[in-house]
């Protein structure tokens, strides 16, 4: 990741440098059971958004080796402009950034109506990649953390919401039954 982007320079992030180690990936966009977080009665946000979503922000950039990627979190609040996304030309805004939006629910093929389907899978599927929960800003506002707990927390840092030629658990976590509708060329690229 070479350059600074725009609105980067000035912000420190938390370091992703334990999960050297880590041998799978995730795509993820995540759901829970409640539309509102219970402690705050704010909306759930989806720690694998999009970046043209409704309250997009920055949640980390991703690093780590090829194969191997590691979410270096943000340790302060980066909405979503016009600049930041031209910043990661040419590669796409989802290969340099993770980004959290308000979660789409209904709207979102990973959600049952009651829960985050991705979360669940990606807690069953792929292994933990760290042991204490990475420093995240959205936590007690996370689909994710409401659904599954610190569980989905120490798998986070895995996920990636754009990548290609995938192995077949990852694939398996990101797609789910999904993977059953597309057609095998779709399924070399997985992007949630």
């Amino acid at each position: 990741m070479g350059g600074s982007f725009a609105g980067l320079s000035r912000l420190n992030l938390n370091s992703a440098s334990s999960l050297a180690g880590t041998r799978h990936r995730a795509v993820a966009r995540s759901h829970s059971r409640d539309d509102m977080n219970s402690s705050n009665n704010k909306p759930l946000l989806c720690p694998s958004a999009q970046p043209d979503m409704e309250e997009a922000r920055v949640l980390g950039v991703v690093g780590g080796a090829p194969g191997e990627p590691a979410l270096a979190y943000l340790n302060e609040h980066l909405g979503v402009s016009d600049e930041l996304l031209a910043s990661t030309a040419p590669a796409k805004p989802t290969q340099v950034f993770r980004f959290a939006a308000r979660c789409q629910e209904k709207a979102c093929c990973h959600f049952d109506g009651k829960n985050c389907n991705l979360a669940s899978r990606i807690v069953q599927i792929l292994p933990a990649v760290t042991e204490a929960l990475p420093a995240c800003l959205i936590r007690a506002e996370c689909r994710w953390y409401q659904q599954e707990g610190g569980a989905a927390c120490m798998r986070c840092p895995q996920v990636v919401t754009e990548t290609y030629n995938p192995p077949q658990d990852y694939r398996h976590a990101a797609l789910g039954d999904l993977r059953n509708k597309l057609a095998d060329g779709q399924q070399d690229k997985a992007t949630l």
